[in-house]
């Protein structure tokens, strides 16, 4: 089955070429020009990757973001002009998972783009599940509950919090989960993987204890009553 790629940019000549590179790969590629446009393309059509310009007319790209975030886990590409720590920081805040600065390379794009359509291979096959402290992640269906609450993660949350899980106990350092979750060529630091952890355990809420910060060292997910 093709995927649907959304490519959002307001610059013809980017999101020509853009497209271009995705359709040689042999991807589908839905265009937009404003952040309205995203909008209702994502509603009407089965996205599975948003490659998504901040500055836009009508709706700005962190809106466009957010919105989504409130209804989906598809992956999230962001685009910037600004080589800006703080701006990349509030996009992974609101649920990106990756951040691309202007200019960029298109076969780099694209190579981040396919690692976040096949990262999920390397953590677990389709029908497996896995628990612990009364967290449950199943990723046939890649959901995530506690007891019977279902916990909407954004999609680098899931993977983060089932690779930790996957190895319980076991310190898993931030440069293990940068390899593993975005790949070798990510260009974000610690604080990356911090922000996403932060985001995590707020939304695991009475089961946020489970994710250990060890100093100097990393995370591990440890079994709490």
């Amino acid at each position: 089955m093709n995927k649907n790629i959304l490519i959002v940019e307001d610059e013809p000549i980017l999101r020509e070429i853009m497209k271009d590179y995705f359709e040689n790969e042999g991807y589908a590629v839905l265009e937009a020009a404003d952040g309205k446009e995203a909008l209702a393309l994502f509603q009407a059509h089965d996205v599975h990757l948003i490659i998504l310009d901040i500055m836009l007319p009508e709706l700005d790209g962190w809106s466009v973001c957010q919105r989504i975030r409130k209804i989906s886990r598809v992956p999230i590409i962001m685009l910037t002009a600004r080589a800006d720590e703080d701006d990349t920081l509030f996009g992974f805040e609101l649920g990106a998972d990756d951040y691309v600065t202007k200019p960029y390379s298109p076969p780099v794009l694209l190579a981040r783009a396919k690692r976040l359509l096949e990262r999920e291979a390397f953590l677990a096959p389709a029908g497996e599940r896995l628990s612990g402290s009364g967290i449950t992640i199943d990723f046939s269906s890649r959901t995530v509950a506690i007891g019977e609450k279902q916990v909407d993660l954004t999609h680098t949350e899931f993977e983060i919090l089932a690779y930790l899980l996957k190895h319980k106990g076991m310190i898993v350092s931030r440069e293990q989960l940068i390899t593993k979750i975005w790949g070798y060529d990510f260009a974000g630091d610690d604080r990356t993987v911090n922000s996403h952890i932060r985001n995590l355990r707020a939304k695991l809420e009475e089961k946020a204890s489970c994710i250990v910060t060890v100093v100097r060292s990393g995370y591990k997910f440890e079994e709490r009553a």
